[in-house]
């Protein structure tokens, strides 16, 4: 039986070409998908926490979605091929993704934010770059969460919820995010320590 996925508002959807990539043959629900992805999650968050590399480079970002999620889906690590409900036109990936460690790093050398707020802000763009077919949120989380904890803070609580469901704590994160689109970060400020 082949996956049928159901979407929350707001998220991305798969192609059929990326929905057939997925690896694990058994699955034909989301709750499954969803309990298997969790478990490929919560592996490339322990294999995120013994690397000792810079984080805001194009290869530790591959990286962790490629211990996030490799497991799940083949192409977990490869940036997207085509245009989403959200991101950049894919063929700007890379450089989006190069401006932004380059705007995170001089942030952090000259100490333009508190820490809290470089993460948080550099979390909502990597939202938007939205480099991957899907799992953009799951891994812009924990690349936020790595980059505050390198700045000496402990990691983000996001709600303290799920974030995947479709549930209030969703709903708060994402009108936080898009009142970041909008130029205003402080509700996903309070967000992230909520």
């Amino acid at each position: 039986m082949a996956l049928t996925p159901e979407y929350p508002p707001v998220a991305t959807p798969l192609d059929a070409d990326e929905l057939a990539s997925l690896i694990p043959k058994h699955i034909s629900t989301q709750s499954e998908l969803n309990e298997w992805e969790q478990l490929n999650i919560e592996q490339g968050e322990g294999w995120a926490r013994r690397q000792r590399k810079d984080i805001l480079s194009d290869a530790f970002v591959r990286q962790l979605h490629q211990q996030m999620f490799g497991e799940t889906w083949s192409w977990a690590g490869n940036f997207r091929k085509s245009n989403k409900n959200i991101g950049v036109d894919w063929p700007q990936i890379s450089v989006k993704l190069r401006d932004l460690f380059n705007d995170t790093q001089y942030q952090i050398v000259h100490a333009t934010y508190p820490p809290n707020e470089i993460a948080t802000r550099f979390h909502h763009r990597l939202v938007l770059i939205h480099p991957f077919p899907n799992g953009n949120g799951r891994h812009a989380r924990m690349m936020a969460d790595l980059l505050v904890q390198q700045l000496g803070q402990p990691k983000f609580t996001w709600g303290s919820k799920n974030l995947t469901a479709l549930t209030e704590t969703r709903t708060r994160y994402i009108t936080a995010l898009r009142a970041a689109d909008g130029g205003d970060i402080k509700p996903l400020l309070a967000f992230v320590r909520s």
